[in-house]
């Protein structure tokens, strides 16, 4: 079939021309967060595309007698274990390590270009549960009843993208000021939606 990559080498090459946008988007993205103007796929997917030019353009002006020469060599690749090595080498480091690396670097660049405070974390939600240790929860809803529990071990707070959600593995009886009263039994614990939450409060033990 025309066009469809025959050997190794090919193979190797339009991987290494697609992917490491790919890998410098996400390192991008765990160091920076999500930022407001990159919530769309299609902007996500175009950034990652130019990172990928732009890589790709570099490693042609740097790498290219070795590029040509893979690419030249075909499926003799697959016959020769040094050659093969090689080639897989180069691929780790062009999809993965040099993406990451300038990743890492322009992410430093534009957090020193910031001022104040930077959470990379998407939300306070998401900041706040992420290492929170058993405690008493309790949460008014936007109809002024108030409900909590007891947040251990089997509870779970859901993290972004999802919307914020809340799982009490132990659910108590509520007074009128927030007050709990005592441990409810027959049940498998509450499950909280954020939407419907309009106050909630983590309890030191």
């Amino acid at each position: 079939m025309v066009g469809t990559p025959s050997t190794v080498a090919q193979l190797a090459l339009i991987v290494v021309a697609v992917l490491p946008g790919v890998t410098y988007q996400f390192v991008r993205e765990r160091l920076l967060g999500s930022l407001p103007g990159e919530q769309a796929i299609p902007e996500r997917i175009l950034r990652a595309l130019t990172a990928s030019v732009a890589l790709d353009a570099v490693y042609v002006v740097v790498l290219a007698p070795v590029i040509v020469r893979l690419a030249t060599q075909g499926a003799d690749i697959g016959k020769d274990a040094a050659k093969l090595r090689e080639a897989g080498v180069l691929c780790i480091a062009l999809i993965f390590i040099v993406p990451a690396i300038f990743a890492f670097l322009v992410s430093k660049w534009q957090l020193r270009k910031r001022e104040g405070r930077y959470e990379p974390i998407p939300s306070a939600w998401d900041r706040r549960f992420r290492d929170l240790p058993s405690c008493f929860i309790r949460a008014r809803l936007k109809d002024g009843t108030w409900v909590g529990g007891w947040y251990g071990s089997d509870s779970f707070a859901t993290a972004y993208p999802r919307p914020p959600e809340l799982y009490l593995e132990l659910t108590w009886d509520m007074g009128a000021d927030g007050s709990f009263i005592s441990c409810m039994t027959k049940t498998q614990g509450m499950l909280l939606n954020g939407a419907d939450v309009d106050v909630i409060e983590i309890l030191e033990n």
